[in-house]
């Protein structure tokens, strides 16, 4: 198994500073120790204009049938002759991934304290391979290596030269060039798609890999083209680890579209205590556990008291509970059935609406990975019965962004969300459900700031949670909301959540939005 890497340079810029970035010495022949047999690394060519580097894996194929436990033994003995006689000692695969590795790591993390300065520069790389297998084909290599900045050249290896007429093995002999790529950059690239494209592991898939393919792509996995098979193959089509690794990049891959950071993004959830009725984790979607219950919402002024069995006398109800109860009376009035729930957080909504067999498809939306992690946990998805669980899905999505998944429901609602959004960015949301997805129903809920001062624990002039971007009081709400409903062709009426204090209203606002009924024909014409 063999691979060159090369680069040219001059005096002001040698090209033996590539010995410098991968850490060996050009005068010295290496040898190192792997899993599966021995790395050894020389340099055919190291002056100032040239250098190259080339490594050879030797395979161990007895110590690769070993440490692969016995898999296909008791088979056929054609197939247990196969463990030996293989193409493993010479066509570059995730045995060569390893070994890039181990014998370059400081390479593939771009240190070099002997020359800082070149790690971040582009060089004018070569790279060679003799052997790849490339299940897929001369358009796959493409497709994998050219959207990363690689020219390639490929062509595919005969069975055997002296019988063309057998065509061609699925082997192909690769050379990619580019002076676009940092050193660490191209060994990252070839880390992660060699295994893609011989599309086979010689190693046990676990839950780590997901880490290293995330580290290994930073700055260009989140933006492939080949996202998804790229993914997949790598973690040997383990459906678990892939859909796992699809939603952190698409975490990622949003964070850089709106110029954030990922924790900003994926902050929906401090912590999974609490239960689910006495507000210590019911302070609406997307809000964290920090929330307006520490205001004192689960008591402060409602004169509302638990009346559900086994409840104690005059305890109050949280107004979390008040507001979801709301919510689910006025998706029934609405005679809503397919219902999204935007920005779900950990699901307290969602698992309501699956006690009630009028709610068929229940959709809950939010970009937090955390938040759906724990709303799949509370709702027991993998334990759930498959009639019921053919009624819920969970999806990780931004409503920043128009999204083809969202329309064609019945009812949407947004609750406790629009406040934990920034204004310039609002219209953005208003138009992804009002203008794209047009759900016939919209419920939208927001804190009444002008309830405030009714917290005894909250301090003047501070919002409810400490990523309120804004807090609205009714008036300013109204305005928003009526606007919105012009703007998109709904009605709107609104409804208070919570004891309605005469004099600073109630301490949750809810708008209802109805499509007009000529908007309402037109979609389902559309439809």
């Amino acid at each position: 198994m063999f691979l060159t890497i090369s680069t040219t340079g001059d005096e002001k810029t040698p090209a033996t500073d590539l010995s410098f970035l991968l850490h060996k010495h050009p005068d010295n022949a290496q040898a190192f120790s792997t899993s599966y047999g021995t790395a050894h690394v020389v340099y055919p060519r190291a002056d100032a204009e040239c250098c190259t580097v080339a490594m050879l894996l030797e395979v161990d194929t007895t110590a690769l049938v070993r440490r692969g436990k016995g898999k296909g033994r008791g088979g056929a003995p054609d197939a247990a002759l196969a463990q030996y006689v293989n193409d493993r000692p010479y066509a570059a695969s995730s045995l060569l991934a390893v070994a890039l590795s181990r014998v370059f790591s400081s390479a593939i993390r771009g240190v070099c304290n002997a020359r800082p300065e070149r790690v971040q520069q582009p060089l004018p790389l070569r790279v060679e391979i003799p052997a790849l297998p490339a299940r897929g084909g001369l358009d796959l290599v493409r497709r994998l290596f050219e959207p990363l900045g690689w020219t390639v050249a490929a062509e595919r290896v005969a069975l055997d030269g002296e019988f063309p007429e057998w065509g061609d093995s699925r082997y192909v002999g690769l050379v990619l060039e580019s002076d676009r790529l940092t050193l660490a950059e191209a060994l990252r690239h070839l880390y992660v798609l060699l295994p893609v494209l011989d599309d086979a592991k010689h190693y046990w898939v676990s839950a780590d890999e997901v880490d290293k393919l995330l580290r290994a792509g930073e700055g260009w996995l989140p933006t492939h083209p080949e996202q998804k098979l790229i993914t997949s193959r790598y973690l040997s089509r383990r459906w678990s680890l892939t859909r796992q690794a699809m939603e952190r990049l698409e975490l990622v891959r949003l964070a850089e579209a709106d110029d954030s950071e990922v924790e900003d993004l994926d902050n929906a959830v401090q912590d999974e205590t609490g239960t689910d009725e006495t507000g210590t984790d019911e302070t609406g979607n997307g809000e964290s556990t920090t929330g307006e219950t520490a205001t004192g919402e689960t008591a402060a002024g409602s004169g509302v008291t638990a009346t559900g069995e086994g409840a104690a006398e005059d305890r109050p109800v949280p107004l979390a509970v008040q507001r979801r109860d709301a919510l689910v009376a006025a998706l029934k009035e609405s005679g809503a059935a397919r219902v999204l729930d935007l920005g779900c957080g950990q699901g307290q909504l969602v698992q309501a609406l699956l006690k009630d067999p009028r709610f068929t498809e229940i959709v809950g939306v939010d970009v937090s990975v955390r938040a759906l992690t724990i709303a799949s946990r509370r709702l027991k998805l993998d334990r759930m019965g498959e009639r019921q669980a053919s009624r819920v899905r969970l999806f990780q999505g931004s409503l920043a962004y128009t999204d083809n998944r969202l329309k064609g429901y019945d009812a949407a609602v947004l609750s406790e969300v629009v406040e934990h959004v920034d204004l310039p960015r609002l219209p953005a949301l208003e138009y992804a459900v009002f203008g794209s997805a047009r759900p016939r129903t919209v419920l939208v809920t927001t804190p009444n700031v002008e309830y405030n001062v009714r917290w005894e624990t909250l301090p003047a002039g501070h919002a409810r949670h400490g990523d309120h971007r804004f807090e609205w009081n009714r008036e300013e709400f109204r305005t928003w909301a009526g606007w919105v409903a012009e703007l998109h062709g709904y009605t709107v009426e609104f409804i208070p959540v919570g004891p309605d204090d005469p004099e600073v209203g109630p301490p949750t606002q809810m708008a209802v939005f109805t499509l007009n009924a000529k908007d309402s024909t037109k979609e389902e014409k559309a439809a």
